[in-house]
């Protein structure tokens, strides 16, 4: 793409950017390594907490973008820290599953998945992607509400781009729990967070305006970039469609049919 500008640090979506399952999609390992020996600095970046960092880091291995677990951060990760730095004593009711435990566990948080056996006393309900997600795990959540548990969530994205179609993601958990309870989520740490937006660009040690966030969905790696001073470009590989892209009033930087397309040199 010759009008687009060259950066120095690429952050990267996964599902529907890089990957759909588990097939990369064509030109993402090129991209990738010329960039990397050009010289820029380049970060994946997913709201998907049902894989770890080092989980992602595998994948991408394994795909053929050889990837150390000090490139990727998910929402589990930056839940992880957040919780860490502003509430480190703090007990929580999960409901998500194994990653983001290894994520907490991790960042020393403490959870309960039987919040009965505190009398459903906790500080935080966590919502989050919960392929198990069942009804006693909806009535855990409301009964640690009504003791008093705030509620907070990993990612807000309505659905999962997957080969083929979509899946229901956090949002349909998030949507159940403020449905039952009454009470809205005050926090979502993932995109498009400032908490995020923080994170990465700590570990990238870059100014918003030398960053490019490239993602396929509007509402969260489009809407994250726009609002934080980064370059946005927009992939036609995940969720979005034209459509989609001409009814909405967020412009992304650039809009490309794929990562293949982006600038490297």
């Amino acid at each position: 793409m010759s009008d687009m500008q060259l950066y120095d640090g690429y952050i990267f979506d996964l599902d529907g950017t890089i990957y759909l399952g588990e097939r990369l999609l064509p030109g993402a390992d090129r991209i990738i390594r010329e960039l990397r020996e050009a010289g820029r600095q380049v970060l994946f970046l997913s709201n998907k907490p049902i894989e770890t960092r080092y989980d992602y880091a595998a994948k991408l291995t394994r795909l053929g973008i050889p990837t150390d677990v000090h490139s990727v951060i998910n929402s589990s990760f930056v839940l992880g820290k957040y919780l860490k730095t502003h509430s480190p004593d703090c007990l929580c009711y999960v409901v998500g599953e194994q990653a983001l435990l290894n994520d907490l566990d991790e960042a020393g948080i403490s959870y309960t998945l039987e919040p009965e056996h505190n009398d459903y006393r906790v500080d935080y309900v966590i919502l989050s992607f919960d392929r198990t997600f069942h009804y006693a795990k909806l009535n855990r959540a409301l009964q640690c509400v009504k003791k008093g548990a705030r509620l907070i969530a990993t990612n807000g994205d309505r659905t999962c781009p997957v080969e083929g179609g979509e899946i229901p993601d956090a949002g349909g958990v998030i949507g159940a729990v403020e449905g039952t309870s009454g009470q809205k989520v005050e926090l979502i740490v993932g995109k498009p967070s400032p908490i995020t937006v923080e994170v990465a660009l700590g570990v990238l040690g870059l100014a918003p305006a030398r960053c490019l966030m490239v993602g396929d969905r509007i509402e969260t790696d489009i809407l994250m970039g726009h609002d934080f001073g980064l370059a946005t470009a927009l992939v036609m590989t995940g969720v979005t469609n034209r459509g989609t892209l001409e009814a909405s009033d967020i412009v992304p930087t650039y809009v490309l049919d794929s990562v293949a397309d982006i600038r490297v040199r």
